[in-house]
């Protein structure tokens, strides 16, 4: 049986600004992903990965070219369709952690939950889920500032997952902590990629954090560069 395609990119531009000034980000990428991969996209700065992850989670528009998302032509949807599709299907994970500091580890993962608008029972109930899934269960009253580096991350990655997003986007996840958390933080986004069957995108400047990934992309003056497949679907 065929595995389905996530992310069909053909001919994606990006370009900045106008006339003399402007310039081209991307610049005719074309890429396919399917559905259950871990790809980690490389490159250096100003390589265009970052632009490249900014379109693939729906935070920003193409050029030209085409972006299929799960079928849905995404550069023929404005800002408001966009935003749905990142609410519905997609979960971020960020370098910075990105918690309410005066808030619990609970009340932070049940954030997305409450502007949806769900039931405060149903809330705690999916965030208590969600803080189990990453090894948290008995943090949920601890603030970010009682819990680790790791211990916030995963706080974040909970909060990233308790809507059951199909595709989790992560921004150098690892990049603030020290390599025993790192290790852990990665083998966690390899259990919810094998076990729970999310997709995972994530952006990395770390040969040893790419190497979790089933598939590594480079990207190099607004080109794919090289991709290289790790391990099997």
């Amino acid at each position: 049986m065929s595995i389905p395609a996530l992310i069909e990119l053909r001919g994606l531009t990006k370009t900045y600004g106008s006339g003399a000034a402007a310039f081209q980000a991307l610049k005719g990428v074309d890429l396919n992903i399917l559905t259950g991969d871990f790809v980690a996209v490389m490159g250096p700065s100003g390589s265009g990965k970052s632009t490249l992850m900014n379109l693939l989670g729906c935070l920003d528009s193409p050029t030209s070219g085409s972006y299929l998302f799960k079928g849905i032509a995404v550069e023929t949807l404005n800002k408001d369709q966009r935003s749905l599709i990142r609410r519905h299907a997609l979960g971020f994970i960020f370098q910075g952690f990105n918690l309410l500091a005066r808030t619990s580890a609970l009340e932070n993962v049940e954030l997305p939950l409450l502007y949806r608008g769900y039931p405060r029972k149903r809330r705690h109930e999916l965030a208590r889920a969600a803080l189990a899934a990453v090894g948290l269960p008995d943090k949920a009253r601890n603030t970010p500032a009682e819990l680790s580096g790791g211990q916030q991350q995963r706080v974040a990655i909970a909060r990233a997952i308790v809507t059951q997003p199909e595709t989790l986007f992560a921004d150098e996840p690892t990049g603030n902590l020290d390599s025993t958390t790192t290790r852990e933080i990665m083998e966690l986004l390899q259990n919810l990629n094998r076990e729970h069957g999310i997709s995972v995108i994530m952006v990395t400047h770390e040969d040893d954090v790419a190497a979790y990934a089933k598939r590594v992309i480079h990207v190099r003056d607004g080109l794919i560069s090289q991709d290289v497949r790790n391990r099997p679907l």
